[in-house]
């Protein structure tokens, strides 16, 4: 599999999200029963062949993820919010005025549309990430698995202190339909140290939960 350069989360690597929800979708069923847990070993790099065995992503010889089954069950999902209020928090996103990463392919506002994703988490009063989600034409797991990683590290919070994914386990119950204005929210569960813990869901416009994601989160530098 390959990573191409447009995913990218930081510059020059992948967006931890895309990265493991492709490296899942690369995986043998018999090997990862049921849903999926990716923990990032090495950052991902971009438009390089790597190598899945088994439940583990090589590039070259140096081990960049590896995958476990999950349990992530129905009443992990972070509670909803409507369109309205998603598009309020959006506009208020922290991200246009400090991004570790701004041309990353999910969050990036220097992304153009039609190019990124450009989900923009901002905060609700409880203290909730939500944005607007517009499927797009290439929608896919991997897509998906994207889409629920940012909500999830701006609810640590990004612009307070640089942290990138650790590990991501994703519940995928249904896809969006390419064009669907969905609402995707995130909360911080927990932080301690250099880690952090989050969770997100998609919902789609009718409030219906399309896919949950638990994530830890790894401060830097």
């Amino acid at each position: 599999m390959i990573i191409a350069a447009r995913y990218n989360g930081p510059p020059t690597t992948g967006n931890g999200g895309y990265s493991a929800g492709l490296f899942a979708s690369h995986l043998d069923p018999s090997d990862v029963d049921g849903y999926v847990e990716v923990t990032l070993r090495r950052p991902p790099p971009l438009d390089v062949e790597l190598t899945v065995s088994g439940s583990r992503l090589y590039a070259g010889s140096e081990l960049i993820a590896e995958a476990a089954p999950a349990e992530i069950a129905a009443d992990e999902a972070v509670p909803g919010v409507d369109l309205a209020e998603a598009r309020r928090a959006a506009a208020e996103y922290p991200g246009f005025r400090q991004h570790p990463y701004p041309t990353c392919f999910v969050c990036g506002p220097e992304r153009e549309p039609g190019d990124g994703l450009r989900v923009f988490p901002g905060r609700v009063p409880d203290g909730r990430t939500a944005a607007p989600f517009t499927a797009p034409p290439d929608i896919s797991p991997a897509v998906l698995w994207a889409a629920l990683d940012c909500p999830s590290g701006w609810a640590v919070p990004l612009e307070a202190r640089p942290y990138v994914l650790g590990r991501i386990a994703v519940r995928v119950d249904a896809l969006p339909t390419p064009g669907d204005e969905c609402v995707v929210v995130g909360l911080m569960v927990s932080s301690e140290g250099r880690k952090a813990q989050s969770r997100s869901t998609l919902y789609s416009a009718r409030g219906e939960p399309l896919a949950t994601a638990r994530t830890t989160w790894i401060a830097v530098a």
